[in-house]
Formats: C-alpha cells, sequence, structure tokens
C-alpha cells in the first residue's frame, strides 16, 4: 500500500481542565545567556502556551531549550541565545497547570497490547527487522517528493566500495537532501576517490598499501592546496564518491569538527557552536532524519529533532527518526538522552545503504 503520514489530533482545549487552565507566565532573562528561574524546558513533543486565553503551539521546537514569547508567536531558543529582557516561560507542569501542555500522543502511533511479562521487547541484534525496511523503503519513496531526508553519516561508508557507490545512488535518485557528518566521512571519501583506498586500505580489497598511513594526509593536504573540496574535484577529475555526487546534485553538506581531526578539510566547521547552528539550519526543515554509525553525530542530531514539523499550510505532521548501528548501546543511547520517538535498527551500516540503494533505485 501506498505510504501514508499519520494524522496529527490537537489536544482538546474544551475540556474543563484546560478551558479553565490559567495563562502561561513570562519572565524576563535577567542577563544574556541567562534564563529565568523556573524556566520551562522543551521536550521532543508538540507544547502549547496559553497567552490571553489562546492556546499557541511552538512551531518550532528544540528539546532542552527554552520558549520565548516574541512579536506575537513561541520562538523556540537555545540558551546561549538568549539577550537579557526577552520573555522566557517558566513553570514545571505539563498538563496545562501553569498554562503549559506538552502533547505526547498527537500521532497516536498504534500501541500494541502486551503482557506484562514478555520476550523480546527491545531491539538488538536478535531482533528482525524486516518490517522496518519495508516501512523504511515506503517512507523514503513518500519523502523523496513530499518531504526532507537528512542523513548522519559517520566514516563507515568511506571504507568500503559498495557502500559508497549505493549512497552515491541514493542522492543521485532524490533520496538524500543534506548529508551531516564529520571531516572523517569526508576525508576517507576523498581518499577513496583520489587514491582508491581509505586509510590506507583499498576500499575493495581491503589490503593495505605501502605507506598508506599516508593516503588521508595526502588527501587532506591537496585539498587544502586547491581550497575547497569543489576545486579539488575538478582539478583532480574526481567523477565518483558522496561528496563528488553531493556537489554534482546540488546537495548541502554539513562537515561538524571534533579536537582529533586531521587537516582538517577546508569547510570543517571548528566552531561547535558554528557547527550545531548549521546542523540545526537543516533540521528545522527535515522531516525524516536517519543517522547511521555515528554516536556522538546522532545524539547531537537527536537533540536537534523534535517529533512533529508544522509545514507552511500550518498541518502538523510526523518527524520520522531512525539510528542504525551495528552496536546496540548506540541505538539505545537515543532514549536515554531523551530522543523517545527514534527507531533503532542494529545491522552493520554499509549492508544497510546497500540493501537501501537496490530497493529503491531500480537498474
Amino acid at each position: 500500500m501506498p505510504f501514508q503520514l499519520r494524522p496529527y489530533f490537537p489536544p482538546v482545549f474544551s475540556t474543563p481542565a484546560l478551558e479553565n487552565a490559567p495563562d502561561a507566565v513570562f519572565r524576563p532573562a535577567p542577563r544574556d545567556g541567562v534564563a529565568p528561574e523556573n524556566f520551562h524546558a522543551m521536550s521532543i513533543f508538540p507544547e502549547y502556551f496559553k497567552i490571553a486565553g489562546q492556546w499557541h503551539l511552538a512551531r518550532e521546537s528544540r528539546m532542552d531549550c527554552v520558549a520565548v514569547w516574541d512579536r506575537g508567536r513561541i520562538d523556540v531558543r537555545e540558551f546561549r541565545r538568549l539577550r537579557q529582557g526577552e520573555l522566557v516561560a517558566v513553570g514545571r507542569t505539563e498538563q496545562g497547570e501553569e498554562g503549559i501542555l506538552v502533547h505526547p500522543d498527537g500521532f497516536r502511533e498504534r500501541r500494541v497490547a502486551r503482557d506484562v511479562f514478555a520476550f523480546r521487547q527491545g531491539r538488538s541484534r536478535e531482533t528482525a527487522f524486516s518490517r522496518d525496511y519495508d516501512e523504511l523503503y515506503e517512507l523514503l519513496r513518500h519523502e523523496r517528493d513530499h518531504g526532507k531526508v537528512v542523513w548522519v553519516m559517520g566514516p563507515a561508508f568511506a571504507f568500503d566500495h559498495d557502500a559508497r557507490n549505493a549512497f552515491s545512488r541514493l542522492i543521485a535518485g532524490g533520496f538524500v537532501h543534506a548529508v551531516l557528518a564529520g571531516n572523517a566521512l569526508a576525508t576517507h571519501d576523498l581518499e577513496a576517490a583520489y587514491l582508491n583506498t581509505a586509510l590506507g586500505q583499498n576500499i575493495y580489497t581491503q589490503e593495505s598499501q605501502p605507506n598508506g598511513h599516508y593516503n588521508h594526509l595526502d588527501t587532506i593536504n591537496r585539498v587544502r592546496l586547491y581550497g575547497s573540496i569543489p576545486a579539488f574535484l575538478k582539478a583532480e577529475q574526481i567523477e565518483n564518491g558522496i561528496l563528488h555526487t553531493c556537489e554534482r546534485h546540488g546537495v548541502p553538506y554539513i562537515l561538524a569538527g571534533s579536537i582529533r581531526d586531521d587537516g582538517p578539510l577546508p569547510p570543517v566547521l571548528a566552531d561547535v557552536y558554528a557547527a550545531q547552528d548549521a546542523m540545526r539550519a537543516e533540521i528545522r526543515s527535515a522531516t525524516t532524519v536517519i543517522c547511521m554509525a555515528t554516536a556522538l553525530h546522532t545524539i547531537a542530531a537527536g537533540n536537534m529533532t523534535p517529533s512533529y514539523r508544522v509545514l507552511a499550510d500550518g498541518t502538523v505532521r510526523q518527524v520520522y527518526f531512525y539510528c542504525v548501528d551495528i552496536s546496540e548501546f548506540a541505538v539505545n543511547k537515543l532514549s536515554d538522552r531523551g530522543s523517545l520517538s527514534a527507531r533503532g535498527i542494529v545491522t552493520n551500516v554499509q549492508d544497510f545503504i546497500v540493501h537501501l540503494s537496490k530497493e529503491l533505485i531500480q537498474p
């Protein structure tokens, strides 16, 4: 059957509890970057604030941020963006008692009745993910034309010939609208295109090459010589790889730096807050986020991704979030960090992307 988004069911504001709820209280920030005492911290769920008797939905939300009443709307901001005197919502109840309502069940996902004691209720390496794959195929076909799919990627894809090609086909096929990654993915993808190795190993045979440990450094150095990745691709006549395909099809990629980076490549954002801003700029409009084999980037993206998106016409739609990793720890870590709507798939990400490509891209 064709994919269908779940409808959104807003709260029933006509209930006595919500009709009689007081207006939310907003207090001025005492100084730049500081919220007032008893500030309300946002979650991943739709949240409403009662102002002058009317309930207002925060249209763009982010976990662990604060709600600011600004020019007739709720604006959700990081603490570091607060300015002295801005009006910040206060109150730590969630059922309307203080004019703040958190609405976690708006999409009414199917609840399966379970025994109190039952086996295999978690998601682990023993879980069968066939149904997850089928749902993901249909979701991505829908999102290609009606949404925005953001992929958060670790360097594992650049280590394998087939995985690089598979993801490149997904980009060319319109299933990738933005890529969030780090210096490592970009470096080894370019190394693979330039020298046919990743960290000195042949990307197909996995055989280490003589002096191969220099290869990624030589690649970085060469890109820095040309001044940019597009200039390097053109000068070296590179015609394959993830970044080449992104450039060719106009897909933005954000490379967030880390302390351990070599080089780094010219576009890597060394300022962590600049990187956070750039990542959030892409996630603000994302309707599906797929994170693969990168625990820190995955948790960062998870903290930025609410469970819903308000479209231009006012429709509230669900945001889908997947975490794919060979490590059960990485998959389950998201729920420990508040990303309660994340769906986990425990598998080798290289095999995962090859399976997706074979299903979605017809010969």
